[in-house]
């Protein structure tokens, strides 16, 4: 992971732990490339969690919005589930 990469994440785990109170309901928002299995991708990184995933195509049907609604046990685990993603090719975190 790239010092800038780090940096924005130790940034999210504070803003997180400054504006929480853990465990706590937390809304995690992507934009992927609706084309292989990259919705599915984003959907099983959040399997087995209890999680109410909602997801919006484009108007084109090219990109796909995920919204994943989820109770997280601290602000590490959001971290985690941000790197898990991340490795999806062409992945947005809003």
């Amino acid at each position: 992971m790239d010092k800038n990469t780090e940096e924005f994440y130790d940034r999210l785990k504070t803003e997180l732990d400054l504006s929480n109170t853990w465990p706590a309901l937390y809304l995690f928002k992507f934009i992927v490339p609706t084309e292989n299995d990259n919705v599915e991708r984003v959907e099983q990184a959040f399997n087995c969690m209890g999680a109410v995933i909602k997801t919006t195509k484009s108007r084109t049907g090219k990109f796909t919005s995920v919204s994943i609604d989820v109770q997280m046990k601290n602000s590490q685990e959001i971290v985690e589930k941000y790197q898990e993603v991340s490795v999806i090719k062409g992945i947005i975190s809003l």
